[in-house]
């Protein structure tokens, strides 16, 4: 991961930039992020502090690992809640989705025991008194395996137009000196260890202001030791019950997805993954081509995009996966066309993570169009 424990400097010189903008757009960089640690732990309880309109929960409902997926929001304003409802395009076996309506300050035990909590863009929205119980309630009270905390970087501020704070609703934005210092705190307090990283890179010439939103992803110390303790907390119901089909309704309900061991689940999540990757490889594609037009100069064999070309989004690579990657084929092009060679697509992690071969690939592929004549590759075009 990058900017680990990294401290900057109390001021820097800020470079004269075009306007910042994101592609993809810099929330879905921070779920897929989460998204990309969930495929990486495999939590099987996952619970997401501040959902709000429930789009995280939407992102990590196709996850197979996950048994339990909750939300919790101060509001009661969730949208189209149909959306968390089984579809077609993944398959798993069973899952409950359960959305609270409450305080993520205050101490509810059915959040007891769980294997991941995400607070994402949340903290800078607690007012002082509740960002001083946030800590106690999160990491002391609830103490999950892992905790996920995202939060504007003030040092990057300065490169949009017009920014006091990102929107009216928050309370403070900090700097990554002063998240950093804060989160190390809480880390030492309850037993974690911490590290940092982000996502929504800086435009060339700005590199020293970091992420757009930095991201702390805590650790717990002893975490198989601290679950069996769950079981003995005094059970503290707060939160309102809400449900997928019975709003308030104190009735957990439980979804079944199909399974991915049937065939036509399974082929429609291969060609999901395949279409993802090499989009997005196109588009690394069409940068680097578009940095030589400008005569900057190419990236290099230790840029970390052409190591991992998903790292930029958010996607988070092992070195040893980051190796697996590199020794594969080079994405290339001939004309208008662009090409992905078969035998690179399994390196990528949610293909790794399937099992598929290139022969496997290729079957699936066979009666898409979407295969060069020698059927070695995936071709599309290069501008489309």
């Amino acid at each position: 991961m990058e900017e680990k424990n990294t401290q900057c400097e109390s001021e820097v010189e800020i470079p004269s930039v075009p306007v910042i903008q994101f592609y993809p757009q810099l929330y879905k960089q921070r779920y897929r992020f989460v998204e990309d640690l969930v495929y990486r732990y495999e939590p099987k309880k996952v619970a997401d502090l501040g959902c709000g309109d429930a789009s995280l929960l939407r992102q990590l409902k196709k996850l197979s690992c996950i048994e339990l997926l909750v939300g919790v929001d101060i509001k009661d304003e969730w949208q189209n809640l149909v959306t968390l409802m089984p579809d077609t395009t993944f398959g798993f076996l069973e899952l409950t989705i359960i959305l609270y309506q409450g305080s993520v300050v205050e101490r509810d035990s059915r959040l007891l025991g769980f294997d991941m909590i995400t607070c994402i863009e949340l903290i800078e929205h607690l007012n002082p008194d509740d960002l001083a119980k946030f800590p106690e309630v999160v990491f002391g009270y609830l103490s999950p395996s892992m905790v996920v905390i995202s939060t504007p970087n003030s040092d990057f501020n300065p490169l949009f137009e017009v920014v006091t704070v990102r929107d009216f609703d928050h309370k403070f934005e900090w700097s990554r000196k002063e998240f950093q210092s804060w989160a190390l705190r809480v880390a030492e307090t309850y037993s974690y260890s911490v590290e940092f990283t982000g996502v929504g890179e800086p435009p060339a010439g700005a590199e020293s202001v970091g992420f757009c939103t930095q991201i702390g992803i805590f650790r717990k110390n002893g975490a198989k030791a601290a679950e069996s303790c769950a079981s003995e907390q005094r059970e503290q119901h707060v939160y309102k019950w809400w449900t997928l089909l019975e709003l308030a309704n104190q009735i957990v309900v439980t979804i079944s997805f199909p399974s991915l061991q049937q065939e036509k689940y399974f082929k429609t999540t291969v060609v999901s993954e395949v279409c993802k990757q090499v989009k997005i490889m196109r588009m690394e594609y069409l940068r680097g081509l578009k940095e030589q037009e400008e005569g900057r100069e190419p990236s290099n064999e230790s840029d970390p995009r052409l190591l991992a070309p998903m790292l930029w989004e958010g996607q988070l690579y092992t070195e040893a996966e980051k190796a697996r990657i590199e020794a594969s084929a080079k994405p290339f092009s001939v004309k208008d066309k662009f090409y992905v060679p078969l035998q690179r697509l399994p390196a990528y992690v949610r293909l790794h993570h399937l099992g598929v071969s290139e022969e496997r690939i290729r079957s699936v592929l066979a009666d898409s169009g979407t295969l060069s004549s020698d059927g070695s590759a995936v071709a599309i075009d290069l501008h489309d």
